[in-house]
């Protein structure tokens, strides 16, 4: 009837307006999710993330729920959240498939580089090294995110770069175990530095080795302590300890 007709229309932009609020709170989440934002096993309170947001609690519920979909967060008994501790297999079965896929994203993104774009992953790199030996963990976590990150986008293929997201957002708590238990160690140069360098010649066979070489060398520590405590319970961590961090530009 045409007098209902305000209402319904009324009714379906209230609705558009909370998805498009969920489809923000749920990418801001999830992109905290992938730099180490959150501790593993942290639980997650929606009242503190709304407040935090400047957001009602409906779409941080909201959100929360797709992310619990996306494996990266476990709902408990009692209707509480955490974010969830991935079991050595489980971290082990995505690192085969990030080593699949992450050197496929940078020698794609390899024709969508300049001068410009390198110098910024020369930078980021920089903010890397020196929050490492400031012994400032969270925002190495979070330049190692942009490092890769920055790079990943670049590929032009975002259905790539979504299923890498899909992998990091479950894995992202777990980098808090990068400092100090897992610390990436290299026997020659670092391995962002031969990604560079391989960004520079244009070479692709190297570029892929690099960021392989990153996953594999760089994080045997992490894996070997990941092995350490692999069987123990975790305990629910109330808050997270990490420090504010600064976020590099996404490009």
């Amino acid at each position: 009837m045409p007098a209902s007709a305000p209402s319904t229309m009324a009714t379906e932009k209230s609705s558009v307006t909370r998805s498009s609020l969920t489809g923000q709170v749920y990418r801001t989440l999830r992109d905290r999710l992938m730099s180490g934002r959150f501790q593993p096993g942290e639980r997650l309170k929606i009242s503190t993330l709304a407040a935090d947001l400047e957001v009602s609690e409906t779409p941080v519920r909201e959100a929360i729920l797709l992310l619990t979909n996306d494996g990266a967060i476990e709902m408990k008994a009692g209707y509480y959240f955490l974010t969830r501790r991935l079991s050595l297999s489980e971290y082990l079965e995505i690192r085969r498939l990030r080593l699949h896929l992450e050197p496929m994203a940078a020698v794609e993104a390899l024709a969508h580089t300049d001068p410009a774009f390198i110098a910024d992953l020369e930078r980021i790199h920089a903010t890397l090294i020196r929050a490492e030996e400031e012994k400032d963990y969270p925002q190495a976590v979070q330049s190692n995110y942009d490092f890769h990150f920055s790079l990943y986008r670049r590929s032009g293929m975002p259905q790539l770069t979504e299923i890498l997201e899909r992998l990091w957002i479950q894995a992202g708590p777990l980098l808090n175990y990068l400092y100090p238990h897992g610390h990436p160690t290299y026997e020659g140069e670092h391995q962002h530095l031969r990604i560079i360098d391989a960004l520079k010649a244009g070479d692709a066979a190297a570029l892929a080795t690099a960021v392989e070489q990153d996953l594999i060398e760089g994080g045997e520590q992490f894996v070997a302590y990941l092995e350490s405590i692999d069987h123990e319970e975790p305990e629910p961590v109330k808050k997270s300890s990490a420090k504010s961090v600064r976020r590099s530009p996404r490009k």
